[in-house]
């Protein structure tokens, strides 16, 4: 799993992506697919694409809730997100070609 999928994988679901860095951060990849460590205030000291490498535990948000049914945030594994990932459109073929 790489960071773009993830940003891809955010925007087409519409979807917030959180998952805690290996020194206590949190990133956020917003449904626009825009990566951010919110707390950060300096140039970062390691690479976000290293970092999720070790990451086992996502949480997904929808980006847009709605008042008649809103729905939770789901904790998922990392097997469960590659799966996820694996499953989407990007991964098929287009449904025809032009000539």
């Amino acid at each position: 799993m790489k960071l773009a999928d993830l940003r891809k994988f955010s925007i087409r679901k519409q979807l917030i992506i959180r998952f805690q860095l290996a020194n206590g951060l949190e990133c956020v990849i917003s449904e626009h697919g825009l990566a951010q460590v919110p707390t950060l205030r300096r140039a970062p000291d390691f690479n976000l694409e290293q970092e999720l490498e070790g990451v086992s535990r996502f949480v997904l948000e929808p980006a847009r809730l709605d008042p008649k049914s809103p729905a939770q945030p789901t904790s998922v594994g990392r097997a469960d997100l590659d799966a996820m990932l694996a499953s989407g459109p990007a991964a098929a073929a287009p449904d025809h070609e032009e000539e």
